[in-house]
Formats: structure tokens, sequence, C-alpha cells
């Protein structure tokens, strides 16, 4: 039980023993009146609102609420029609709630990780607020249940009384829908939106299974999600799997198990130990894969990315012990914290992140773990930074020194930094020195050793620039031209002088999608300017891609490292690596696989 002396597993325990009243009492009306499918749907039509919250800047769970009493609105004012049924009018609210979601995601606002978090939501990221919205959702359903539910019962468990009482109004059914959505989002941090149904619906159906009064029925579905919640954070804690996702299979065993236990009894009379015995053989369900850790000596440290871990890795070497939290080959933007990841921050003594959307979901995990962190922000003061699509570079091209800081911060029109710095080499070297300085402050006795490798390092990255500027010299000056998957190759194409006509994701992030527009658009361009290839990058779906190459005759023989880097054993696993098939992969396509680079790194 070492797990519960964690302090962010004790947070997630008490945000689940608060939750267990509201998900218990008012999932047992939402099980009676077939309601499930509308609390689902609720959590997925929160979307706009936290795109909305995110984008302009308040309070996700103000933005949550607000988008899921738009959506009981809606659906209550569609389903006015006498013609048209429940599931139908649910279905209708939903789609355009999330049509509304979409439009402000892509077109106005660009999706970040906050938003990403609330979809999928984690008992390991926890706060103060969560637990006051989680204790409000508890003192409003027990009030509600006691006031409205012997109206809601009279409809929902006993239709004979509902005749009796008229009970079946308007008001009442306003009441019931509203204290569902305050019940849903309260349930976003711990389980998302995608995994509402975990906490509001499954305990109570299971629940449902053997009680046959209103009282039982209420306590068994309370004491379900409590259970059931606790067992599942701690065996996410066991097996390093998301709490969330480990919840949701916890609770639908348990449901399965309940069924079957049902009907082995009706047929030949088992006693309810042997559930018991059952429940406690689902202990051993689950499975995940935590952070990457090197085992090193010296500082513990933890990198956000894969690139950022490379770099700490090639400065650290054997004296540092080294925690990457993303892994290769994964989107930063789907980042749900295992709990390795909490506790490698919690323990760390320096904690360098990437800056910028990519990884800003590391503020809130290193106050929820509670870390001391140093946090070196490697973004900050870089010599070469651009500004979304306007490649504008504030800085000295000097590619051999540690340049002076340039200006940090946003644009002076507040367009967002390109936060893919990494694609620079001049960058990474900038980066690598405060590595190292930062690694030195903390392990003086080592300084030496980090000088060195970070000399050797430095050495590396100017063979780098050297060797790349002589491949693209194969390519005429005409030809280098390119469309990637999203703008994530704009420092790339700045140092290297090379063109990025398009991108099939216009925007900084792969959270943000196209219109059939920029699609149209985007392959009129391919075609004008006779580009030979679409680079679809090793972390993100080629089927866009694929789709526009298809169209324009282009090639998608040929991908990119973008986001993050490759698994062991790929041409990607450094950023060395990386950098040398990026540009091996670019003049093959540019070329229409005629020219090749260092040996044909790509392949």
């Amino acid at each position: 039980m070492d797990a519960f002396s964690l302090p962010f597993v004790q947070r997630g325990l008490i945000e689940i023993l608060l939750l267990a009243i509201p998900c218990g009492l008012i999932g047992t009306w939402i099980v009676l009146r077939g309601l499930a499918f509308h609390s689902h749907a609720i959590g997925t039509a929160t979307f706009p609102g936290l795109v909305l919250a995110d984008g302009i800047g308040f309070s996700a769970a103000l933005g949550a609420f607000g988008a899921a009493l738009g959506f009981t609105l809606l659906a209550t004012l569609i389903g006015r029609s006498k013609r048209t049924g429940t599931d139908s009018v649910t279905a209708l609210a939903l789609a355009a709630c999330l049509a509304v979601g979409v439009i402000l995601a892509s077109d106005v606002f660009s999706s970040g990780a906050n938003v990403d978090t609330l979809l999928f939501g984690s008992l390991l990221a926890i706060d103060s607020g969560d637990l006051w919205l989680a204790a409000g959702a508890a003192v409003l359903a027990l009030a509600a249940s006691f006031v409205f539910g012997h109206h809601w019962l009279a409809k929902g468990f006993d239709p004979g009384a509902a005749d009796r009482m008229r009970s079946g109004s308007t008001a009442f059914d306003a009441a019931l829908l509203t204290v569902v959505a305050v019940t849903v989002v309260a349930t976003l941090g711990a389980v998302g939106a995608l995994l509402v149904s975990t906490l509001v619906v499954v305990p109570a159906a299971t629940a449902r299974l053997f009680a046959s009064r209103l009282g039982s029925l209420q306590i068994a579905s309370v004491l379900l999600v409590a259970i059931e919640g606790a067992f599942g954070l701690w065996l996410s804690a066991q097996t390093d799997a998301p709490p969330g996702a480990t919840i949701a299979v916890v609770s639908g065993a348990v449901f399965l198990a309940g069924l079957g236990f049902r009907a082995l009894t009706r047929r030949s009379g088992m006693k309810p130990a042997i559930l018991a015995a059952a429940l406690l053989a689902l202990a051993g369900i689950a499975a995940g894969c935590g952070s990457t850790g090197s085992g090193g000596d010296g500082p513990k440290v933890v990198a956000t990315t894969t690139q950022v871990g490379d770099f700490v890795s090639q400065v650290g070497g054997d004296e540092v012990d080294l925690t990457v939290i993303l892994k290769p080959n994964t989107d930063p933007h789907e980042y749900e914290p295992r709990p390795s990841d909490v506790k490698a921050v919690a323990d760390a003594d320096i904690v360098f992140r990437s800056g910028g959307h990519l990884d800003d979901w590391t503020s809130d995990l290193i106050s929820d773990s509670g870390s001391e962190a140093e946090v070196v922000d490697l973004s900050e003061g870089l010599p070469v930074q651009l500004h979304g699509e306007d490649e504008h570079e504030h800085g000295h091209e000097d590619e051999h020194a540690h340049e002076e800081h340039a200006d940090e911060g946003e644009h002076e029109d507040g367009e967002e930094i390109d936060p893919h710095w990494w694609q620079d080499p001049v960058n990474v070297r900038f980066a690598t020195g405060r590595i190292e300085s930062a690694l030195a402050d903390r392990n003086p006795g080592q300084a030496t050793y980090y000088q060195g490798r970070a000399r050797r390092f430095d050495n590396q990255i100017g063979n780098l620039i050297t060797g790349i500027k002589a491949c693209l010299r194969k390519v005429p000056a005409d030809s280098r031209k390119i469309v990637t998957d999203h703008d994530a190759f704009g420092y790339f194409t700045n140092r290297f002088g090379i063109e990025t006509v398009g991108t099939v994701i216009p925007a900084l992030t792969t959270e943000a999608q196209p219109s059939a527009g920029d699609l149209a658009e985007l392959e009129e361009t391919i075609k004008r300017e006779k580009v030979k290839a679409v680079f679809p990058e090793s972390s993100v779906s080629p089927a866009l891609s694929e789709a526009v190459a298809r169209d324009t005759g282009a090639s998608t023989d040929y991908s990119l490292y973008g986001d993050t880097l490759g698994p062991e054993g790929s041409a990607g696993e450094t950023w060395l690596g990386s950098m040398k098939s990026n540009a091996d992969a670019m003049v093959k396509g540019m070329t229409g696989g005629s020219q090749s680079c260092f040996g044909g790194a790509s392949d």
C-alpha cells in the first residue's frame, strides 16, 4: 500500500471518495431514467467549452459547465418535437456541440494540451479546485436527491406512482438534467470526458443487477464508485498505467463479473462469496508502460520530450539519473501522466522542458507532484525564434557561438512562438550550453565531465550543419520546395534555405483540422509549384497527406521526424539521427529519389 503514501495519489483518492457521492447517487437516476447515452454525450459535448476556456484563458470547469448547460438546453429545445426520439435528440445536440468545438479548435484557437487533459482526465493531476468542485457536486447531489428524489423516483422507478403524483413535469426533468451536467463536469478532471461513464453509469448499472430497492441501489452505487475508483487508482500505481483507463477496465470487469454471477446464481444457486472471489481475481487486470529512465549516477533529471531527453543524455552521460517522460513516436499533445512520471518529477533535482504548447502541461505536473526541482525552459532566450508562419528570425546568424538572448515571449502582435526550436542546430547548440551549465551547478564535481561531453556534441552539431548544407547543394534552388503534415519544420527550412509551400494541417499543432478549402488550396499550390513530395510525420497519421498526394501525383514515400524522435533502432533514435534522416528524406523527395544524404540515412 506504499502507493497511498504519495501526495498525488492521496489527492486522487480524496477526489474519488468525494465523487463517489454524486456519481453514485446521480448515476442511480441516470440508470433508472435511461439517460446513460445522454450523460456520456454531456461529457463529450463539453469540448467547445474546454476549447473556449483554453483559448480565452478562463476556468476550464466553467467553460465545460457552460457547454454542458448549452447542450442540455439544446437537447430540451429539440426534444419538444414529439416526432423525435430521445436518442435522436441527444445525437443531434451532441453533433451541434462537437461541430462548434471543432470550428473553435481549428479556425479560432490553437487547441492545446489543456483541452486534451480534460478530454482524457487524470487523477494524478488533481488540484484543490478539482476537490472543491467534487465536494460541491456531492452537496448538490445530496440536496437534489432529498428535494426531488421522490419525483424522479416516481417517473423512473415506479411509473404507477408517477401517474398518481403527476411528477413527470418539465421542471423536475430539467432539475435532473442540470444535476447530471454538474456531476459529469465534476468528473472531467478525474477520468475525462471520454471515460465519464466509468464513474456515472457503470457502477450504478452494476448495482442495478442486484438491488431492487432505491435505498440499497444508491448505497451500493456509491460504494462501488469508491471501491472501484480506489482500487483502480492503486492498480494504476502498481502497473504504471493511466488511472482513468485502469478504473474503466476495473469498472467494466466488475460489471461483467456481476452479470455472470447473476446468470450463474439463477441457474445453480451459487452463493455471493463466489462473486467476491471472482472480483479478487480482477486484481491482476491492467497493464501499462511508464517513463524511461537511464539509471545513471549524479543529479536526478527529468526531460519532458524525447529531443530534450537526448540533449541531456548527450551532455550528462552516465553522470545524470535521467527520466524522459514522453515516448518515441508519441504525439506530445496526447500525453497523459503515469504514476511514474509524477513520482519522477516529485523526486527530480532538475526538470528540463522543451517549452511552448508541446509540454505546457509541465507546470501542472510539477505543482501537482509537489516537486521543488529547478525548472529549465530551453525555449527561453533562444538565438533564433520564429513566430507562427512568419518565420522571422530574431537573433544572430552566428552558428558557432552561444548568441545573446533574443527577446522572449510572444510576438508583438500576440502570435505564438513556434515551439519546434530544435529543428535549427544553432538553437540546439545554445540549449546544450544551458544544460551543461545547469548540470554543472547542481553537480560541481563533474563539471569538467559535462563540459567535455558538451564540447564533443557541439562538434557533432557543427559537422551536421556542414553535411546538410553540402547535401542540399545537390538540389537545384528552384526545386527546394516541400509540403509537410503541419508547421513543425520552419526552423529547419529557415536555416537551410528550403521553402515550405504549404502544410496539410495549417497550424503549429497536430490538434487542428484543415478545412476542405484549405486542402483544395494546398493541392492547387502543389500542382502550381511542381512539388514532388508531401512529407508525412512519423508520429502523425498519414491519411490526409496520402489523400493530398493521390490528388496531386506527389509522393509520400519519405517521412519526417517532427514532434518526437523515433524508437530505439530507428534512424531517428537520436536527435542527430533524426536531423540526418529528415535531410536525407527531403533531398530524396525533392529530387524524386535521385539524390540522398549521409549514405541514405532515412532508409
